[in-house]
């Protein structure tokens, strides 16, 4: 009986080693921004091209707006990152101090890494514009407006599916519940932002 524990009671060890090896987590504060910020840049600048595409055939119009949407949107990704973690960072400081002025031990607290707002929000930005080249480069090089129109969609398509598998590798997560919750979001927002672009230049407003 005792040996039988004992094997037992080694194999749980064993199996908590391996599967998780990794404390996911952990890595939460930057994955989230770079998922977030990926998947945003692709999902958003993709619609803007959409929307644009409903009403005009100029490949000009659609790379502009586009380009204008990869920058705006990385400025607000970053922006809002770095108030975001500000924030969290005053909250994590003032607790340690209120700790401290209690004579409460914070010997953990202290030895986990703060966060950083500008790392955060560099982060945010530059997998915003990561994501935001995609559709870009699948309209750039394409003449016909309609041909045009459905390889973004394609290569949007492609990277959403991309985007949601490195996100549930990453956090530990399903990989098929993912993949399918980013590409249903960002097929209903192209489709939604083209249509109802189409509805309002059809109506001559």
């Amino acid at each position: 009986m005792s040996a039988q524990s004992d094997f037992a009671n080694r194999i749980p060890e064993n199996n908590v080693s391996v599967e998780e090896g990794f404390d996911y987590s952990q890595r939460g504060q930057w994955l989230r921004a770079a998922v977030l910020g990926a998947n945003d840049g692709l999902v958003s600048v993709a619609s803007l091209m959409m929307g644009v595409g409903a009403v005009k055939h100029d490949v000009k119009a659609m790379i502009l707006t586009g380009f204008a949407g990869l920058v705006a949107g990385a400025c607000s990704m970053a922006i809002g990152e770095y108030v975001s973690v500000s924030s969290q960072l005053d909250i994590e400081v003032s607790q340690v101090k209120r700790e401290k002025r209690m004579g409460v031990s914070s010997e953990e607290t202290e030895n986990e890494q703060l966060p950083n707002p500008m790392q955060a929000a560099a982060a945010s930005a530059l997998a915003f514009m990561f994501g935001a080249i995609v559709p870009l480069l699948a309209a750039s090089f394409i003449v016909d407006h309609k041909v045009r129109l459905g390889v973004v969609v394609a290569a949007v398509t492609v990277a959403l599916v991309v985007f949601g598998w490195i996100g549930a590798f990453l956090g530990g997560t399903p990989v098929v519940k993912s993949c399918l919750r980013v590409l249903v979001g960002g097929w209903l927002a192209m489709v939604i932002t083209f249509g109802l672009t189409k509805l309002i230049g059809s109506s001559g407003l």
